[in-house]
């Protein structure tokens, strides 16, 4: 199986590259976008960073709020225009929870744009479960617990939801299709303990993959390493048994453990991601990143409440500078060793370049 969780992939799409720096004339679409349609979820996890009052992100969300009908589709013209590469669906809340997926799936299975969403797989059934396994890039699941009741305390959910997803996701893959569906466990100090067993798990019902990674409980880098270190071995030699004992050409293991876990302060002045992979709140706002939604002083780039996506993001260049990662970004940044790596090939002396 090839890469999936490569840092590598931006450098396929040279073009798009060689146009970021803001002295370049030229705006092309982003390659990828996350929207989210709505900031309604069916569960209520703990350590949700939507709804954390120490975590920045999310500092500005409403609940209530998701992209009305109409809107969603003009997005959807627009993207196709556009040429879009890629649309995944995420939160906020649950995707599945938005009243009008399946009209915009059904839309988007029609087009060249490949797409894909984040669920807690609650509601992964019926035709919308169809059309992702026929037509879906990949399905993401987010887990915790182990077993039906560390799993309802978790989510503050009835204790037969475990049961209930991860017979959604069982039924997912029994449908056939391309769709990979993937799994991430969200490790915190009692699930430490149950890694191995969940992977297990994971794997005995079908599902292609499982990614291990931390939850963020501090927008400070440092309480961050103080909250994980204590179980970092532990979660690594179970990962590891796992990889040993359960990996194979029809699963996939992939740890993001430790990865997650470095310093949060940034070098660079200006961020390359902006124009690569933005997001769609569900207050039609768009903000720099993932680890920015939701945050309007320090992450909104424009709002397209009055405009088109694609008019607002043509128009003047220098609002991709609104951002400074040195100022604005010192905390979790899930594409920061892309950046530098993006901002090094830029950088790039051409007079020098050929002396590989």
């Amino acid at each position: 199986m090839k890469l999936l969780y490569s840092r590598m992939k931006i450098f396929h799409f040279k073009e798009k590259l060689d146009s970021l720096p803001i002295e370049k004339d030229i705006i092309l679409s982003p390659l990828h976008i996350r929207i989210k349609p709505t900031n309604i979820c069916n569960h209520n996890c703990w350590y949700c960073a939507y709804r954390k009052d120490n975590i920045q992100l999310g500092k500005d969300m409403v609940i209530q709020n998701q992209i009305p009908r109409e809107k969603m589709m003009e997005l959807i013209d627009d993207f196709i225009d556009m040429g879009l590469k890629a649309l995944t669906f995420s939160g906020g809340g649950d995707p599945f929870c938005y009243p009008y997926l399946l009209e915009a799936v059904r839309r988007l299975s029609k087009t060249d744009i490949r797409f894909a969403s984040l669920t807690n797989g609650s509601r992964l059934t019926g035709e919308i479960a169809e059309i992702f396994a026929q037509k879906g890039a990949w399905i993401r699941v987010s887990m915790d617990g182990w077993d039906s009741a560390s799993y309802a305390s978790y989510r503050r959910v009835s204790i037969d939801e475990f049961g209930k997803v991860m017979r959604n996701i069982e039924n997912f893959k029994k449908i056939g299709g391309p769709c990979y569906l993937g799994v991430v466990i969200n490790v915190d100090k009692d699930g430490a303990y149950h890694v191995y067993n969940s992977i297990k798990n994971i794997k005995n019902i079908g599902a292609d993959s499982v990614k291990v990674s931390p939850c963020i409980i501090s927008n400070d880098s440092m309480e961050n390493n103080k909250y994980h270190k204590p179980y970092l071995e532990m979660v690594k030699d179970q990962i590891n048994r796992a990889i040993s004992d359960f990996k194979g050409k029809q699963f996939e293991i992939f740890n993001s453990y430790h990865l997650q876990l470095d310093g949060f302060e940034k070098n660079y002045t200006w961020c390359p991601f902006i124009q690569i992979k933005p997001i769609i709140g569900a207050d039609l706002n768009v903000y720099s990143c993932q680890d920015k939604a939701y945050n309007i002083e320090e992450g909104m780039i424009f709002s397209i409440k009055d405009i088109s996506f694609k008019e607002a993001w043509c128009s003047d260049k220098t609002k991709f500078l609104k951002v400074n990662p040195v100022v604005h970004c010192r905390h979790h940044c899930v594409v920061n060793e892309q950046n530098k790596m993006i901002l090094e090939y830029l950088d790039t002396d051409k007079e020098h370049m050929m002396f590989v």
